[in-house]
């Protein structure tokens, strides 16, 4: 089992940025009409979006919500020794885009600074591997930055995935503290269903070619090419009940954590319908369970940290009075699926920024 210990680490603080133009659901040309809108929004509890421009990147919505997480916490650059960026949207192919991050945020030179490349599991393996650096190397300071621009790699001609996804950029402040909780994980693959969510060209195995412009029509609404995002949605929805509530078992199972303990439980915000079912699955009562699909849809690696945000600001920075306990659990492209269980204290959770 990929279970994971982390000690004498703590999340001091979050951020989250979204892009400023909203694209709402019920005004797309996708549609056939005005039933089949009703029913997408019931099926999957998106409304609404937000859409980056097209000079818009992960990491400028990261750099932002960053910066404003940076100046709230009132930390020097200087003592920030290491940076994660966790997005399937870098700046470019190489350099790091952590490095880019590096150098716009003002860091020292001393800064360890990487890129993962994840999606929907994405905070929950940042989270992971930056606390195990941090708790190994015993770093004062770390920023943890998670995001992504999906709507740039989706076809605006393709009703199974477009309305679905929207943008967003996040930033979690992470510190070494001797005695802090610290981090318990699960995490997962199944990497035999890579083809399950996926773009098929533009990478090293499949190189752009013509080809890979062409667009194709795969069924009635459903049209795109080899450079944007295709998703077998049958399989993904039997993945993610199965896996996202059988991870948080494992987890709370594997640490004796009382499942009536919990104050919330934020999932990755994948669909209304997907998310319900694992809701019963879990016997989670709703006002422990939070969602941001309505205005926002599923962002990708973005989505966790922006419902914390956007949904539990509030409860958050009352810690002084009340520590959470948190759950949050991770699960889609990859496929992979990751649940981590962590306390907040005396923690700052930023209003919503917008870019």
């Amino acid at each position: 089992m990929a279970i994971q210990e982390i000690k004498n680490v703590e999340i001091c603080g979050l951020s989250a940025c979204v892009p400023s133009m909203i694209e709402e659901n019920s005004e797309l040309d996708i549609f056939s009409n005005q039933d089949e809108v009703n029913k997408f929004i019931e099926n999957t509890g998106v409304e609404r979006r937000r859409v980056a421009g097209k000079n818009e990147c992960a990491s400028d919505l990261c750099y932002k919500a960053a910066e404003h997480l940076i100046d709230k916490l009132g930390w020097e650059k200087e003592e920030i020794e290491c940076l994660v960026f966790v997005s399937h949207g870098p700046d470019y192919r190489y350099p790091a885009t952590a490095c880019v991050l590096q150098s716009r945020l003002g860091l020292p030179q001393s800064c360890m600074s990487l890129d993962i490349s994840l999606g929907c599991s994405g905070w929950v393996y940042g989270l992971s591997v930056l606390g195990s650096i941090v708790s190994a190397s015993k770093f004062k300071k770390a920023l943890l930055l998670v995001g992504d621009v999906t709507t740039a790699a989706k076809s605006k001609k393709d009703k199974s995935t477009y309305p679905l996804f929207g943008d967003a950029g996040s930033a979690t402040a992470i510190s070494f503290r001797e005695g802090a909780y610290g981090f318990r994980t699960h995490m997962g693959t199944d990497g035999k269903n890579y083809r399950a969510i996926m773009v098929e060209d533009g990478g090293s195995r499949n190189r752009v070619t013509k080809d890979s412009l062409v667009e194709r029509e795969y069924e009635p609404g459903v049209i795109r090419n080899k450079l944007q995002t295709r998703m077998d949605g049958m399989s993904v929805f039997s993945f993610g009940i199965t896996k996202a509530p059988k991870s948080v078992k494992e987890l709370l199972s594997n640490f004796d954590i009382d499942k009536s303990s919990i104050d919330y439980y934020v999932f990755h915000q994948a669909n209304l319908m997907m998310n319900r079912r694992i809701q019963i699955k879990l016997g989670i009562p709703d006002q422990k369970y939070p969602y941001a699909l309505k205005d926002f849809g599923n962002t990708s690696s973005g989505t966790i940290p922006l419902t914390m945000v956007s949904e539990l600001r509030d409860a958050i920075n009352t810690t002084n009075q009340h520590p959470l306990q948190i759950v949050a659990c991770g699960f889609g492209v990859g496929l992979s699926w990751g649940s981590v269980y962590f306390t907040l204290e005396n923690a700052v959770c930023c209003e919503l920024l917008e870019l």
